[in-house]
């Protein structure tokens, strides 16, 4: 029996009821279980090396994971463009507020620096050919040469560190600005170096500056203080407000302020084989430095001590670890979780904490204790200090406030720091996502503050200065400097 066709208008009204529901439903993009694979190749990743993933597992950390997880999977599952899933992952990864945790597009292989033939003949070449320049501005984070009473002394251009004291009736105050941790940013320290090696008849070539450079940086800086210590200042405020960190000079300068012991911060690094280079390498110079010959034997079992325990850490880091995919689903408290894949790993400034000066040979003192190198500056300036931060402060910069002011030497105003925390101490290899094509930086240390926290997440003001509507720099650093005042007579 023939079954009658419905009316044309019915057969109409039926394909666009079709074609409404497919618009409402479009159908799953061909490629996303590829990236919900890499979603979750990223996480297991993160579970393996990523050294604050414990930190951001706890409430104290601010950030929600498993909503932050759930967010990610939504995001994706609906994503209907390699664009769509892109932007899922990115946000995911900025959900961290770790400023070291990066994702980025895949770059193509970067094509080698042209090798110098021969070092240039004078230093302000050589210097610009090494590397050597003023990325971050020399100048004040707040514009204190604009008020009433300033002088400058230096304007960090030709001469490293801008410095200046400004003067309110009998008060003075001395300012210095710190730009950078870094010395690669420091061309007139370099241009000194470059002198100093070519007067002794040494080639100054890149590595034999590389090699002289942070030391010049470290007695550049003590003069300075010391420079600004002869003018009388009450206090001296340290302007590291929009320094992104740089490296080890971070924890050294800290010497410079004080002649009191200084312990570095506790040094934790993921439980995976990306710390396995910093720790070999930490034993090569040990074992170089136990071979140098002219040690005395409290020395050499320093160095055995040091030794077997970057010794043992390997072991750890290589050993079968615990899971981590407890943070995708719950959030532990801080400290109390039985797993966070991280290694006690000495500290900021190696295998010790500190050192009285002149208690191990030249050779291994260096090896053992790496603030060492800072002896020479120490107490450079020993009076009231204040650290000026901001948003911009971040990595080795909170090393720095972080350390000065839980040493009792600083206090810290301005604003909360960017919250960097600790990022690399190997030079590892960014995790690549094979079908989004994104390359994820993932730090592998952990710097501790005096109570135990993360210092990833970031260092509050002593003394808040925050910008109040419509106010301009200028009153902000006038606002700055009256509370500083304030403080001195207290």
């Amino acid at each position: 029996m023939r079954v009658p066709l419905p009316p044309l208008p019915l057969i109409g009204v039926a394909l666009a009821c079709l074609w409404n529901a497919s618009a409402q439903e479009p159908l799953p993009h061909p490629a996303k279980s590829e990236w919900l694979a890499d979603y979750e190749s990223l996480k297991a990743e993160l579970e393996r090396s990523y050294s604050h993933l414990a930190w951001f597992g706890s409430p104290e950390s601010g950030v929600d994971i498993p909503a932050l997880e759930l967010k990610t999977r939504s995001a994706i599952q609906k994503a209907n463009s390699v664009e769509e899933a892109k932007a899922a992952i990115v946000s995911f990864v900025s959900g961290f507020r770790d400023g070291h945790l990066e994702a980025s597009e895949l770059q193509g292989a970067s094509i080698a620096d042209p090798a110098v033939p021969s070092p240039p003949s004078d230093a302000t070449t050589a210097c610009a050919a090494y590397g050597y320049e003023a990325r971050t501005s020399v100048q004040f984070s707040l514009p204190f040469e604009s008020l009433p009473g300033f002088t400058l002394l230096t304007d960090g251009l030709s001469a490293a560190f801008r410095s200046g004291t400004i003067e309110s009736g009998r008060q003075r105050i001395a300012i210095i600005r710190i730009p950078r941790f870094r010395a690669l940013e420091y061309p007139a320290i370099c241009r000194e170096v470059w002198a100093t090696l070519n007067r002794s008849g040494r080639t100054p070539d890149r590595s034999a500056i590389g090699r002289a450079i942070d030391q010049a940086w470290l007695e550049t800086l003590g003069a300075r203080l010391r420079s600004l210590r002869d003018k009388k200042p009450l206090a001296v405020l340290v302007d590291i407000g929009g320094n992104g960190g740089g490296n080890d000079l971070g924890d050294w300068a800290v010497r410079a302020f004080t002649e009191k012991p200084i312990r570095s911060a506790p040094l934790l690094l993921s439980a995976s084989s990306v710390a396995v280079p910093y720790f070999n390498e930490q034993i090569h110079i040990l074992q170089a430095a136990a071979k140098s010959g002219n040690i005395s034997p409290a020395t050499q079992k320093a160095l055995e001590q040091a030794i077997n325990a970057f010794q043992e850490r390997t072991r750890l880091a290589t050993s079968r670890a615990c899971s981590m995919t407890w943070v995708w689903t719950e959030r532990r408290p801080w400290g109390t979780s039985d797993c966070t894949r991280l290694i006690e790993s000495g500290y900021t400034s190696g295998h010790m904490d500190y050192a009285e000066p002149g208690s191990f040979e030249p050779p291994a003192a260096r090896a053992l204790y790496w603030a060492s190198i800072a002896d020479p500056v120490r107490g450079a300036w020993q009076g009231p200090t204040f650290v000026i931060t901001d948003s911009g402060t971040g990595s080795a910069a909170e090393g720095y406030a972080a350390l000065m002011r839980d040493s009792g030497i600083a206090r810290t105003i301005g604003m909360r720091t960017w919250g960097d925390g600790c990022g690399f101490m190997a030079a590892g290899t960014p995790f690549v996502l094979p079908h989004l094509h994104l390359s994820i930086k993932i730090p592998d240390c952990v710097r501790l503050r005096r109570d135990n926290s993360d210092e990833v997440a970031g260092v509050a003001p002593d003394i808040e200065i925050a910008p109040l509507p419509g106010e301009s720099p200028g009153a902000r650093a006038s606002r700055l400097l009256a509370r500083v005042r304030k403080e001195l007579v207290r």
